[in-house]
């Protein structure tokens, strides 16, 4: 539970710094933010694995790239939900979902116990 706990937290600092950083992402509270990194974990957790299955295909001939795609249909589904975060569009979903991954990614990997 505590892990769950400190990837919630980490994704909900990379949303915010995302918010900064990007003109196209805005966060009006910090509540919306909280909010906003537990749908994404719970749809990255759910539905993602499935796109990823559905879009293979297209996932090999671009060589990845378009788990970006994937990514940032993941970050624009979390904006229609959550009321107070909001994506301008579609490029600026890939590249939050770009940025929201590198800082949440850093940031575990700082926060990972060590043995």
């Amino acid at each position: 539970m505590p892990g769950f706990l400190v990837r919630w937290a980490t994704l909900s600092v990379a949303i915010g710094v995302a918010s900064q950083v990007l003109p196209g992402i805005r966060v009006e509270s910090v509540w919306a933010a909280i909010v906003a990194a537990l749908i994404l974990g719970l749809a990255n957790a759910t539905l993602r694995p499935l796109l990823l299955i559905l879009t293979l295909p297209l996932t090999v001939l671009t060589l990845g790239l378009f788990a970006l795609v994937v990514n940032g249909a993941m970050l624009g589904l979390v904006a229609w939900m959550v009321t107070g975060f909001h994506v301008a569009g579609f490029g600026h979903a890939i590249l939050g979902a770009l940025l929201i991954s590198v800082v949440s990614g850093l940031l575990n990997w700082i926060l990972r116990p060590r043995t």
